[in-house]
């Protein structure tokens, strides 16, 4: 048996190697690269336009928060954006900052914000796209993401339609592994793991308990998963933040040193002493881009398959949405969480060297308990006790979703029982392997989606002007809502924005 789990960790760790080697981090910055320059520089040009209709519409309009009726399978623009960031602000935000920071150096941050800000327009693009190709399904729901705009969209080009159709297959295929590892038995390890170390509760008491959960929601479907993230969402990110904030302005005359470490450590530039800031320029560039992926999920085409489900019309509003998921999980938890660590005095500013042996969740958990004792590994338990469970109840959705393409509606039942079995199988097993083969599967879903980005570029450009062109400089023309003539007809007919 030892054997046959060497095998399989060296040949992931191979796959792994090509996968998130310099071409896939090329693939991925380079494509957000791109949608950034075929639309302008969207998400710096129309800052406050996208950010009156995401943030700023909660308060103000209420079709963006009104849930649906019972009879609309649909949800709602906001209940979209709390399941996807459900699933995208999970440990990567706690453990795997400091990660980065352990591996890479401080200057991990600066590539993790590169990768951001280049990866809002690549989310863009993915919503964009999966709200123009998506259909409904037998039951009524909207079904889109990845493996529909690489069917109908790449699929619709001349010669491209076996070549859409097997990318459409593979990517399903990959999600659905990838929503066992990293959306379910991952987590949950993280989960039992902390609360055995915090509050000594055996494993299986913690993986009886989340399964029975996890099977109350998850059973129930999106709606009833988008029901419970929008109130958990919003409690567990403004909690963390709060807490953060509080950590860093109490070391405040670090801050600024904890930036210039930043900056230094990106660049290699050498501190005082003549040592180098951190690991090197490849490892921080690696680990933060690496790392920022992993957190927001930019590229992989994984929320596409909620923000989908929305009650919206306009693809490039339900787009906007992909833009602050990404701003929201990186730029903000991701940078608060690296200022814990680096103002905490757990890490050599002036060298970037780090000044404990914990790593990861640990790390971040230390630096809070030097200010809030031991009610700060408390919190960071509570912490990734939410910020995982929520991940898992997304990509539960992700997994259904492909499951369903793959195998048809009715099918998705039969998946969602055996993810819920496999919370307990997450909470008792040792599940390093586990992870890296999550890592894996997760750069492998980024691979055909991305494809399917870069070809379908220009579609995302023509959508793009059009909007701007009806709703921001009034023009009269015919919206895009639609690849589909019979579900652009019935989208033209709502009133919903």
């Amino acid at each position: 048996m030892n054997g046959l789990r060497d095998l399989i960790a060296t040949v992931n760790g191979k796959v792994n190697d090509f996968v998130w080697g310099l071409p896939m981090l090329v693939l991925l910055v380079g494509t957000g690269i791109l949608m950034t320059v075929l639309t302008k520089g969207f998400q710096l040009i129309y800052f406050k336009c996208w950010m009156d209709n995401t943030v700023g519409a909660i308060f103000k309009n209420k079709h963006v928060t009104a849930h649906t009726g019972k009879e609309d399978r649909s949800i709602s623009q906001f209940q979209s954006l709390c399941t996807a960031l459900a699933a995208t602000i999970g440990t990567g935000n706690i453990a795997g900052v400091a990660a980065a920071i352990a591996a890479g150096g401080p200057g991990s941050i600066f590539w993790m914000w590169i990768v951001a800000i280049f990866g809002m327009m690549t989310n863009y693009s993915e919503n964009v796209l999966g709200i123009y190709y998506r259909r409904k399904n037998t039951a009524g729901e909207w079904s889109g993401g990845a493996m529909y705009y690489l069917r109908d969209g790449l699929g619709s080009f001349k010669g491209c339609r076996q070549v859409g159709k097997i990318l459409a297959l593979l990517f399903s295929v990959f999600c659905i592994f990838a929503s066992f590892g990293i959306g379910n038995m991952g987590q949950i390890n993280s989960i039992a793991t902390n609360m055995r170390a915090v509050f000594s509760i055996p494993n299986w008491v913690a993986g009886i308990f989340l399964m029975v959960v996890a099977a109350l929601v998850v059973v129930g479907g999106l709606k009833r998963i988008a029901a419970v993230t929008e109130k958990l969402v919003p409690v567990m990110a403004l909690l963390y933040v709060l807490g953060a904030l509080v950590s860093v302005v109490w070391n405040y005359q670090s801050i600024l040193p904890a930036f210039a470490s930043i900056f230094k450590g990106a660049f290699a530039v050498k501190a005082v002493g003549g040592g180098i800031v951190g690991s090197g320029v490849k490892a921080a560039v690696t680990w933060g881009m690496k790392r920022g992926v992993f957190s927001n999920e930019a590229g992989l085409g994984s929320s596409v398959m909620v923000h989908s489900s929305s009650n919206v019309k306009e693809p490039v509003a339900q787009g906007m949405w992909g833009i602050f998921e990404v701003f929201a999980d990186t730029l903000v938890v991701c940078t608060l969480t690296a200022l814990v660590v680096l103002t905490s005095g757990l890490v050599d500013l002036n060298t970037g060297a780090v000044l404990t042996s914990m790593e990861k969740t640990a790390m971040v958990a230390e630096a809070f308990s030097l200010h809030f004792g031991s009610f700060g590994s408390a919190f960071i338990a509570i912490a990734i006790l939410l910020f995982a469970f929520s991940t898992v109840l997304g990509w539960s959705h992700y997994g259904t979703k492909a499951f369903e393409y793959l195998f048809g509606t009715r099918a998705a039942m039969g998946y969602k029982v055996f993810f819920v079995l496999f919370v307990i199988v997450g909470a008792t097993m040792q599940l390093d392997l586990a992870w890296d083969l999550s890592d894996t599967f997760n750069g492998l879903m980024a691979i055909p989606n991305l494809i399917g980005v870069v070809a379908l570029s220009g579609m995302v450009r023509k959508i793009t002007r059009n909007y701007i062109d009806r709703r921001l400089h009034g023009r009269d023309i015919e919206p895009m809502y639609s690849a589909f003539p019979e579900v652009q007809k019935e989208q033209e007919k709502t009133v919903n924005p």
